[in-house]
């Protein structure tokens, strides 16, 4: 078997080329082939995944979190010659929430995987944007969700506990925000506190934010906070994220469905899986079994 590896050098403490040492004996032992090429910049992996000639290659790999993933996904959605190689990820991000799901997080039992050669169909969001088309493999963020990601990204010297402590600063000082929420025939006009929509279970370093979400369902997840619920309340409700409890709670609205548009008042900026990318508003439409991956 070969296979293309990509390996961003520079990020996060130099994890990447960690990785890489420890995972290559294992592809080496299995006599599978690697062609390494190093990711110089942001998007780079998307770029590979888009243009690579797959000839003679049985997929692609990529040494990264949530966002590399994302990348390669919207690189393979976006080729011209419709080839729809697998994919392999060896978890080396901050959260690694997808690989989570398949309970794949550590990169040596990802690795393997990778060797076994066991794949599965993955559905992902569609979005349009402004006349821009986008994927998403994990989460679409808008309201508090998508403030705590962005200061987080400024404040990543605090470590994963930023994510905990920014969560109650915001709940504290955040305001609602006026929108239309549209849920197939289903159409909400109300202030809300936030909107995520969830295409796997996990979201942020072991969140459960949707414990019902399959990612092979053609379904993607909804909560939904509107505004008016107390900050004590949100305060309460914020720690049963980590085991998803949070949905039993009357203030949490839970939806599954295979499309929806959120059309708020003011255009803001959305977190898809975990960057803070495009702007609202947005026509989500999922599609099933959009691409293929490894699996243990």
């Amino acid at each position: 078997m070969k296979f293309y590896l990509t390996v961003n050098p520079h990020g996060g403490a130099k994890k990447g080329p960690k990785l890489l040492k420890k995972v290559k004996p294992v592809f080496d032992k299995a006599d599978i082939e690697l062609t390494i090429i190093e990711t110089m910049f942001a998007g780079h992996a998307k770029e590979l995944a888009e243009q690579l000639d797959f000839t003679g290659y049985d997929g692609m790999i990529s040494i990264g979190g949530d966002g590399t993933l994302h990348e390669v996904v919207n690189g393979l959605m976006y080729r011209n010659d419709g080839i729809n190689f697998p994919i392999g990820l060896i978890p080396g991000g901050s959260g690694n929430s997808f690989m989570h799901d398949l309970e794949l997080a550590d990169p040596l039992d990802a690795a393997n995987a990778i060797i076994n050669g066991n794949t599965t169909k993955i559905d992902i969001a569609e979005l349009k944007i402004n006349h821009v088309t986008k994927y998403a493999i994990n989460i679409i963020g808008w309201g508090l969700v998508t403030d705590i990601a962005n200061k987080a990204e400024k404040h990543r010297w605090m470590g994963t506990s930023r994510y905990t402590i920014l969560s109650v600063l915001e709940v504290i000082t955040n305001q609602a925000r006026p929108a239309v929420l549209v849920i197939g025939d289903k159409r909400i006009s109300d202030d809300f506190t936030f909107i995520i929509a969830c295409n796997s279970i996990h979201v942020g370093k072991g969140m459960k934010m949707a414990p019902r979400a399959k990612l092979d369902d053609g379904l993607i997840d909804l909560i939904v906070i509107r505004s008016g619920v107390r900050r004590t309340r949100l305060l309460q409700v914020l720690p049963k994220l980590f085991d998803g409890s949070h949905i039993n709670e009357p203030e949490v609205e839970y939806y599954q469905t295979s499309k929806f548009s959120l059309i708020p008042e003011t255009d803001e900026i959305l977190n898809i899986d975990g960057e803070m990318l495009g702007s609202t508003p947005i026509k989500v439409e999922m599609i099933s079994n959009a691409f293929e991956m490894f699996v243990s």
